[in-house]
């Protein structure tokens, strides 16, 4: 039967199919480290307190690209280049969505505009990685290769989201209600749009490696385009709406330590 869980099952079980899905994920791992820490460095002197809150992000992630890293190495394996057509942090700027690289890159502070924009982008690029470590956390909590790196990985993801929703929420308050939802509103459109493209590229990639019949790459293309048509439905919905959170203050500490992987 084809599932969620009997795909991914699939993927750890071959080494080739492994080594790709932690490249790739390491990859956008500490993409999203570099670019939080920038950030954290750029931040307009208003947002000053802000700051460690970004750095934590960014900790978080690189933590993660390690985490996966080691994953690696533990089954003796090496990263692989990652597809440009995989790339989901790139494709997502390319289509003018965050901060871009260019301006990450230049020494000078930003603007209260532009935290708007990074949280706005993280707000909704946090969902689905939540959704994600949240759906692998019900079904590989516990083995034994990959339980414990998802469990920490799906804990960090939801202190993002939770983060995210707190900071939007402090800065609609402020006067910024406008230009929150309509950077969200664009995020959203161009991130589901992103994700369909990424998820029929990986798969191309995966039935190659795991030579997976035609049907079964039939019955997957429509599966992708099915969730894209509901998500530019409606389903895009979930990732501008905006609630005070559970978790408080989620980023509010020290980044927790990752655990040995390797």
């Amino acid at each position: 039967m084809l599932s969620a869980k009997s795909l991914f099952q699939e993927i750890l079980d071959h080494d080739e199919s492994f080594r790709l899905f932690c490249s790739i994920a390491a990859s956008g791992e500490s993409q999203g480290g570099w670019e939080n820490g920038r950030i954290a460095a750029l931040v307009p002197h208003s947002e000053r307190a802000l700051a460690p809150k970004i750095a934590r992000h960014g900790a978080d992630e690189d933590k993660h690209g390690r985490v996966f890293g080691a994953l690696l190495k533990k089954r003796g394996l090496t990263p692989v280049a990652v597809p440009p057509e995989t790339d989901y942090t790139m494709l997502l700027e390319r289509r003018g969505i965050g901060l871009a690289h260019g301006r990450l890159g230049r020494d000078e502070p930003l603007t209260v505009r532009d935290i708007v924009v990074y949280l706005a982008h993280s707000r909704v690029t946090e969902q689905r990685a939540a959704e994600q470590m949240d759906l692998l956390l019900r079904h590989f909590a516990d083995h034994p290769e990959i339980g414990k790196a998802v469990r920490m990985i799906s804990g960090d993801e939801d202190n993002h989201l939770a983060y995210t929703h707190e900071e939007l929420l402090r800065l609609a308050a402020a006067g910024h209600g406008r230009l929150i939802q309509c950077t969200l509103r664009q995020c959203a459109l161009a991130e589901i749009r992103v994700h369909r493209d990424v998820s029929l590229a990986v798969m191309v990639h995966m039935g190659r490696i795991l030579g997976w019949p035609r049907a079964k790459y039939a019955l997957l293309t429509a599966g992708i385009h099915a969730l894209y048509a509901h998500e530019r439905l409606v389903g895009w919905h979930r990732m501008v709406t905006l609630r005070l959170p559970e978790r408080r203050d989620a980023l509010g500490g020290p980044a927790t330590r990752a655990h040995e992987f390797a």
